[in-house]
């Protein structure tokens, strides 16, 4: 360890004092933060002091570790609360605009991924407003807060969690590389989402396009890239063309209660779900899973999750999220 406090203050010594801004509180010094550039260097070939300064350039962030922690008061789960958010006056009439604005490569995409334009607008309308809002944290400081400080009220969820954000922060180090960027000029959320689709790093390496041709992708300044890189993530995780995504549905009995059970993983066809008292009309006979979407105090919907209902919830693990985008796209093709 001697020997990497001795590259820091040499790499220090060989700048002017007024090219370092070394912060306060910093990340630099902690052994967690070492071990980790150590692995960074020994797997990847970085270059620990220049490393180093990168995390005596940033510290915790503590309005990251609040967005993480559960709320004090975290409410009811509600359905008919939750759509309301995202299927309202303000994302329609930007989500009809920007299908305007980008017909053409909203086009090329479905035609190139078969992922339909109003699936792709209403995605960018719930993530981040068709670009107004897409965070203003510095990645490489968030990502570091999560990865070595995120909260231990849960101890074996907190280092499952941390554990995930030492591996965005390998990748955001690795995109930074890749594309010749400073890793501090990086901007999105506090978990790290970066650009109109909201990717995290691992996403940007692996699922990133480039819609406009110019030979880099953009996620934050060009919608066109945004726009290929969400239809390439749904195509690589299973989108089906011209396939259904959810239908309605009604339940009898208790022994729908087994398929709620059974999770979101499409399996039985609606011919075969009757005999759990599911009943549906004129929709397709493709394998399905029973969603239920619970708004207490009031009667559950339910509805059948095709394939690709099931590949929206690759893009945000929940059914509330992945039904929202739905709602949100029929509403958006209906006014379109």
């Amino acid at each position: 360890m001697m020997n990497l406090y001795l590259q820091i203050l040499v790499l220090l010594l060989s700048f002017s004092a007024s090219s370092i801004v070394i912060a306060a509180g910093s990340f630099a010094g902690r052994s967690d933060v070492g071990a980790f550039i150590s692995e960074m260097h020994d797997k990847h070939g970085f270059d620990t002091g220049k490393l180093t300064l990168s995390f005596a350039r940033i510290k915790p962030i503590p309005a990251v570790i609040k967005a993480v922690l559960p709320p004090s008061d975290p409410g009811i789960r509600s359905w008919h609360a939750y759509r309301a958010r995202f299927i309202e006056p303000k994302r329609l009439k930007l989500g009809i605009d920007f299908w305007r604005r980008h017909e053409d490569e909203l086009l090329a995409a479905k035609l190139q991924t078969g992922v339909p334009e109003e699936i792709i607008v209403a995605i960018m309308g719930i993530e981040t407003i068709y670009g107004r809002n897409t965070g203003k944290f510095e990645t490489l400081a968030a990502l570091a807060t999560l990865a070595f400080d995120y909260p231990r009220a849960d101890r074996v969820h907190a280092e499952s969690r941390a554990a995930l954000f030492r591996r965005e922060l390998e990748e955001m180090l690795l995109l930074a590389r890749e594309t010749g960027r400073d890793p501090l000029s990086f901007k999105g959320s506090y978990a790290g989402a970066l650009g109109l689709p909201q990717f995290l790093p691992s996403s940007v390496r692996k699922f990133a396009a480039d819609g406009d041709n110019d030979g880099s992708i953009d996620l934050t300044g060009s919608p066109a890239d945004a726009i290929a890189s969400v239809a390439n993530f749904l195509k690589e995780h299973g989108w089906e063309r011209d396939a259904p995504i959810a239908e309605p549905a009604n339940v009898t009995g208790d022994e729908f209660v087994k398929l709620i059970e059974e999770g979101i993983l499409p399996r039985l066809k609606p011919s075969e779900l009757l005999a759990f008292g599911v009943v549906s009309s004129d929709v397709p006979d493709s394998p399905a899973a029973l969603i239920d979407l619970v708004t207490p105090q009031q009667s559950t919907e339910y509805r059948l999750g095709y394939r690709n209902f099931y590949v929206l919830t690759r893009y945000n693990r929940s059914s509330f999220y992945a039904m929202a985008v739905h709602d949100l796209a029929k509403e958006l093709r209906a006014r379109r």
